[in-house]
């Protein structure tokens, strides 16, 4: 079937785009292509016993792959091991959410960093910051 391709190309290649073969009939590129199309597709490969349709959609797999890499055990444990580790940090309170606290007519060298529980009405503070940044935005 190659064989016949590089006939078909080198035919088209040396004659132009239309050709008349020995009985007389004129042949173009446009009305070929179809079936040179379903002559490459159809033809089985001498090697694999397969179409090239078949092979493009269904690629033949070797008897015996390689076998994949093997993942040493000790490796990958311990990426998987400290999230759980932060995780349970978190999750028993040790790693807490702090605050930058600045106290009124204070300089910034008396700025202390608190977590919230040691903030008297945080919440309040703190939606009331964020309410005061907003309008900063928008009017300055």
């Amino acid at each position: 079937m190659i064989q016949t391709m590089e006939d078909i190309l080198r035919r088209f290649c040396a004659y132009g785009m239309e050709y008349k073969d020995h009985e007389g009939y004129t042949h173009d590129w446009v009305t070929l292509l179809q079936a040179f199309q379903l002559g490459y597709n159809t033809s089985q490969h001498s090697t694999t016993g397969k179409t090239s349709a078949l092979e493009d959609k269904f690629p033949s797999r070797k008897k015996n792959p390689t076998p994949p890499e093997i993942i040493e055990v000790e490796d990958s444990p311990r990426p998987v091991k400290k999230i759980i580790k932060d995780w349970k940090i978190r999750l028993n309170g040790k790693d807490q959410r702090q605050y930058v606290v600045r106290f009124k007519n204070q300089t910034a060298d008396k700025d202390k960093w608190l977590a919230e529980d040691a903030i008297p009405d945080w919440t309040l503070h703190l939606r009331s910051f964020r309410a005061s940044r907003r309008t900063e935005q928008y009017y300055h």
